[in-house]
């Protein structure tokens, strides 16, 4: 790296906190150590020209989680452990309201609606258990999540009736991550692009932290909230997780309006701009999308093509307009891992799938450490 004496000065000299990521957990992260120290410095080291993990890539649901989730979490997890898995995710969705404003994020709640395929029984399972389920989250909601709902919206091959979650909503990915980072750089948060972090070595008094150029620096505290891609840099259970994406041409007079989830929770569409965005099928091969390659593989883009044909548009024309994919981070548990990890180094990971939920939470846990 061939840096100026001005360079070296402003950007890698007396840095006070480095944060390695620059999405919802970074931005959040550097923006709750300005409130508690005005005048550190503070650099932000991003590997990608914008996040490159999942910030900018999903699908804007602020969900916590539809039924069949819930059920499937409370075979591997306590009712205590599901239940504080919940309200933090309810309660990172305050926070990020909160900061950025409804109308700046275009917040908008239509609640979500869960599909279930004809040829399974997990419809059954789940509004036989709708209740319990209810009665489990009154501490956190006041009133019913959950309820059943017809077939409104004409989708193909699938149960007559859905479950209907009145409180989830959807908003707008790109202008949530474009006002976290006007709002970092208001605090006079140093934000670095193209930039991958490729070792560090920690010291009594600081960390000396490696680029992929080989140039080296000092920071006082070391941050990595790389989520899906935090594996190279910290010995934590975090796996990657791609996610692939579609999205139509615009379609006239498209009716569908709310979030949708199906086959578990394992893809999920909205309407954006009479267009439908479709993700998913990470289950069709799990082995295969635990990797940080960016780029679609067309078993699952065929499989997100042929949903759209039988399930979501059967009686509707398309083309597709765009595809691409994003990485979580993973693991055996859901609880996202915010921790200490030696003196002077920290981390925030494995989200979960559930970035835009808890992201500002963690953030804020995060610096809260320091």
């Amino acid at each position: 790296m061939n840096l100026s004496y001005w360079e070296k000065e402003e950007w890698f000299s007396n840095v006070d906190f480095t944060i390695v990521g620059s999405g919802i957990v970074g931005l959040n992260t550097a923006i709750g150590l300005y409130k508690k120290y005005p005048n550190a410095k503070i650099l932000v080291l991003e590997r990608g020209m914008l996040p490159h993990g999942a910030s900018t890539k999903n699908a804007g649901f602020t969900c916590f989680g539809s039924i069949s989730e819930i059920l499937s979490d409370l075979k591997s997890h306590s009712e205590d452990e599901v239940l504080q898995l919940l309200e933090k995710r309810c309660k990172g969705l305050e926070l990020l309201r909160s900061n950025l404003g409804d109308a700046t994020i275009d917040f908008q709640q239509h609640g979500s609606f869960e599909l279930f395929s004809n040829d399974n029984t997990l419809f059954d399972t789940c509004s036989d258990q709708m209740q319990e389920v209810n009665k489990m989250l009154k501490p956190i909601f006041t009133e019913d999540v959950f309820s059943i709902s017809e077939n409104k919206f004409g989708f193909n091959n699938v149960k007559e009736n859905y479950i209907f979650n009145q409180f989830e909503g959807q908003i707008d990915t790109g202008k949530m991550m474009a006002a976290l980072l006007k709002l970092a750089q208001s605090k006079g948060v140093k934000i670095l692009n193209n930039i991958t972090v490729k070792s560090f070595k920690e010291n009594i008094n600081h960390v000396d932290v490696v680029l992929d150029s080989d140039y080296s620096f000092k920071t006082a505290k070391l941050l990595i909230a790389t989520n899906g891609f935090a594996k190279h840099l910290i010995n934590e259970e975090v796996q990657p997780a791609r996610a692939q994406v579609l999205i139509t041409k615009a379609i006239d007079d498209l009716h569908i309006k709310g979030t949708f989830h199906f086959d578990e929770g394992y893809y999920y569409f909205r309407n954006i701009n009479n267009r439908i965005l479709l993700g998913g099928g990470r289950n069709l091969d799990f082995k295969g999308e635990e990797t940080t390659v960016m780029e679609t593989s067309q078993l699952i883009q065929k499989q997100l093509e042929n949903h759209l044909k039988n399930i979501i548009l059967p009686n509707t024309s398309f083309e597709i307009d765009h595809r691409w994919t994003g990485v979580m981070g993973v693991g055996t548990q859901k609880k996202a891992i915010v921790k200490q990890v030696s003196v002077n180094v920290y981390c925030g990971v494995r989200l979960g799938g559930m970035g835009v939920a808890i992201g500002s939470l963690i953030g804020e846990e995060l610096a809260n450490l320091v």
